[in-house]
Formats: structure tokens, sequence, C-alpha cells
């Protein structure tokens, strides 16, 4: 298995969190585009519903944007988040992890954040990489990974 990249971020209170915060839990790394977006609304949302869930299999949820700390407290408070939302403006982590990468919109290509998830176990090794994932049923999708791994 691959390592994991570690990184320092802001989440939307202006806390730092490192990858080193997470060792020895079960991490779920989540990178999406936008705050506030119909489908980046839908997957935190459903992650925000599932938290009980990947308590109980020991594993903590991060999101990570490029959008400000301040975008993601607004969208924490409206969204009623209950995890980390961390800050990338420079999107250094997000290249690092492979989701800097070129998207299409209305005939335009541009540079941009892909929706897609990191499944890293307790020793801080990507387990299961998940790409341009379904917000809709990726939470048990992922639940359903750590507890195959788990051997439950």
């Amino acid at each position: 298995m691959m390592e994991a990249h570690d990184f320092t971020l802001p989440d939307q209170n202006g806390k730092m969190h490192s990858l080193t915060d997470y060792s020895g839990k079960w991490l779920v790394l989540y990178f999406y585009p936008k705050d506030g977006t119909p489908g980046c609304t839908l997957e935190a949302c459903a992650f925000r519903d599932a938290s009980a869930d990947f308590k109980n299999v020991g594993a903590e949820i991060v999101g990570i944007s490029k959008d400000s700390v301040d975008s993601h407290k607004k969208f924490e408070e409206k969204h009623s988040l209950n995890f980390p939302i961390l800050s990338d403006e420079s999107h250094s982590t997000i290249e690092a992890y492979g989701s800097w990468n070129p998207k299409k919109f209305w005939g335009k290509e541009f540079l941009g954040v892909e929706r897609n998830t990191f499944l890293i176990n307790p020793k801080g090794e990507i387990a299961k990489e998940y790409k341009n994932v379904n917000p809709l049923t990726h939470t048990s999708e992922i639940i359903a990974d750590i507890q195959a791994f788990q051997g439950v």
C-alpha cells in the first residue's frame, strides 16, 4: 500500500489539522470541488448523516476543498456539518493526492478539484481510492470497505 501524503491545513474554525492527528484511526479523506454546490452539499450531508456509522467502525471524516476558511464556516453552519472541512487554497494537498485535474464545464476546460476520496488505514497508508464518486451511495460503500478490511 502507498503511504498517504501528509498535510497541515486549517479547518472551518481555523484549527490546524495534520495527517498525524489521525494516526491509529481510519481516516476518510474526501476532496470536493466547491462549498454550497448541489453535489458537494449532497456529499457533505451524506457524511454528516452517516457520522455515527463511521464512528462505529472507528473512522474519522475530513473534507478538503480549495475554498476559504470563511466559506467553509458558512457551509458548515448552513448544513450543520459535524466534521472538519479543511481549506487548501494553494491546492498543494489536493495536487499531492492527484485530485487537481482538467475539467470541462459548458465547453470550457479548466483545472479544478475532482470529487475523490481516500480511505487511509490506521498505519497512514492509502487502503483504497474512490474516483469521481456518487455522493448518494458513497458513504455506505466506504463503511462496507472498512468493515471488510477489519474482517467484520
